[in-house]
């Protein structure tokens, strides 16, 4: 994976066709993640934004399953989010934020999520992002994601996480520097 997410970091042709087709064939089985959205027109503005594609294969690499889950009504642009059963396997072990990281004494994963992230050219889900996404399926049912955590509540160490158990969505703490097996993080892009 590169260090940086920028318009430098284009597919080929043949690995542009691949994840069109793959991300087609996603949008067609799950048509109630995006009513009133036609794939032309999110094809169309993938091809126009080649970095976008990159990092959507970045998100698909790793396990996230990205699916268009709406329209920013605001900016007209295609929301992407990890649509994965479970947290994306490939994005896992990993403390919050770069703060959280190196404040580990022992026993260091080898990234963040926000660094991670930022990485793919992506961000994490806000937790209005992730109830969204909770509200389209049943999703982190045996694990759990980072959520891009208020800036009060990481000041004072923390960083928020979400889950579903017992048939609910729960949104739940953590010191940012834990990290667990189970836990990864999903994010979105903006096309």
């Amino acid at each position: 994976m590169s260090k940086t997410a920028s318009n430098k970091n284009k597919l080929s042709s043949e690995l542009q066709s691949v994840l069109l087709s793959t991300l087609k064939a996603r949008f067609e089985k799950h048509t109630a993640r995006h009513k009133g959205i036609a794939w032309a027109d999110v094809e169309s503005r993938l091809k126009a934004n080649p970095g976008k594609l990159w990092s959507l294969h970045e998100m698909e690499t790793t396990g996230g399953e990205p699916d268009v889950v709406g329209k920013d009504k605001a900016t007209g642009e295609y929301l992407f989010f990890d649509c994965s059963a479970e947290s994306p396997a490939g994005r896992r072990s990993l403390c919050y934020d770069r703060e959280g990281l190196e404040s580990r004494k022992e026993h260091r994963p080898e990234n963040s999520a926000v660094d991670m992230a930022t990485e793919m050219g992506i961000e994490l889900l806000t937790e209005e992002e992730y109830r969204h996404l909770q509200g389209l399926g049943s999703f982190d049912s045996k694990t759990s994601s980072w959520l891009k955590t208020p800036e009060n509540i990481r000041k004072l160490g923390g960083a928020i996480f979400g889950d579903l158990r017992f048939g609910t969505v729960f949104v739940y703490h953590n010191g940012a520097q834990s990290y667990y097996g189970g836990r990864g993080f999903r994010g979105v892009l903006r096309v």
